[in-house]
């Protein structure tokens, strides 16, 4: 009678990992997804301006734009790559050509550019980023901040070939 209880329990724990653990993912080899593209955000092309310097610093900075520039697909960095930003700031509106500035992507991908605090506009403080270089389909992300106190912001950009 042991015997049959033990047997019983161990059928139900291997039956209850084999259905954690999920049939296909043991039986068929697990696959790589695919990284999708990043969409243009709804308002993001807001008072954009084509051709924005690459600057150092936009105004007298304070407030840090963050993020990174990946291929859609594989998902690898993307090196070189001009992103433009733009905002309602203490310095300008986003209309602005002085609040305008672009910056490219390091080794890694990843991009930074300082700027003045953005400040809330229509109720709501946030950015607007853009790849518009050609390489790449063109993107225009409008991120929204959390708090107007927030000193930065970050916005990731995975681009499908043009």
């Amino acid at each position: 009678m042991t015997d049959a209880i033990l047997t019983r329990r161990t059928l139900l724990a291997a039956t209850g990992a084999l259905a954690a653990a999920g049939v296909s993912g043991i039986i068929v080899p697990a696959r790589a997804q695919a990284v999708p593209a990043t969409p243009s955000m709804r308002g993001g092309s807001n008072n954009y301006l084509p051709g924005a310097p690459i600057v150092e610093r936009i105004g007298g900075g304070g407030f840090w734009m963050t993020g990174t520039v990946r291929r859609a697909g594989d998902g690898a960095p993307l090196a070189g790559q001009r992103i433009q930003i733009w905002a309602h700031t203490t310095e300008g509106n986003e209309r602005d050509p002085w609040s305008h500035g672009a910056t490219l992507t390091d080794a890694n991908g990843a991009f930074r550019l300082e700027m003045p605090q953005i400040v809330p506009a229509f109720g709501q403080p946030h950015g607007h980023l853009a790849y518009d270089s050609g390489d790449f389909k063109t993107v225009f992300l409008r991120p929204v901040m959390d708090s107007a106190s927030d000193t930065s912001l970050h916005a990731d950009f995975v681009l499908q070939p043009a």
